[in-house]
């Protein structure tokens, strides 16, 4: 079993293509460690995802980093349901997916693009309402970020929308400004009201 300095009751989790979860106890409270998966090629995934995430904690979005080292990370455990299963039994849609549209507009804002969400089935958790976004490793700096986009192609094939939605889409996409963000919005919430 790999050592993580400073934490207790350490367990394999699971295991994605580039990485291994565990998950421990950390000053009491339950953590998910995050480290290469060593079948994976891919180089520099964690190194990454640390930076991406520190940046992003100021944001309250990601699960939260306690510990960065070199080959690992670890980070409050995230807890909640697959946001896919969430929808299926909430007459709440609107909410939680506004909230994460809202997250999709910081990334865009900040120039950020997270990939993984044309499918956001195994990224985002919620939990008392509150979402959080898991799976950073493969984010980048873009002048043209899709986070809003992608997620709305998601909402797209998931829910009845109209052919305006795309023309709304476009728009956003082509100038992302807060009055095409928010005209996103404002379609999504006449699918769900």
């Amino acid at each position: 079993m790999l050592m993580f300095k400073g934490i207790k009751n350490v367990k394999y989790f699971s295991k994605g293509k580039r990485s291994l979860i565990y998950t421990g106890i950390y000053k009491n409270q339950k953590v998910g460690i995050k480290t290469k998966n060593p079948k994976s090629e891919a180089k520099n995934r964690i190194k990454n995802e640390i930076k991406f995430l520190k940046i992003l904690n100021k944001y309250k979005i990601g699960p939260k980093i306690l510990i960065a080292k070199e080959k690992y990370f670890a980070y409050k455990f995230v807890e909640g349901e697959l946001l896919i299963e969430y929808l299926k039994n909430t007459n709440k849609k609107y909410n939680i997916l506004k909230k994460v549209l809202d997250q999709c507009r910081t990334l865009d804002k900040l120039k950020i693009n997270k990939l993984e969400f044309t499918r956001p089935i195994k990224h985002v958790f919620v939990k008392n309402n509150k979402i959080t976004m898991i799976d950073f490793e493969r984010c980048y700096e873009t002048k043209n970020p899709k986070n809003v986009t992608q997620f709305s192609q998601y909402i797209i094939k998931n829910f009845k929308t109209k052919k305006e939605f795309q023309t709304i889409l476009k728009n956003y996409k082509e100038k992302q400004t807060e009055k095409n963000y928010k005209e996103i919005l404002k379609y999504i919430k006449t699918i769900f009201s």
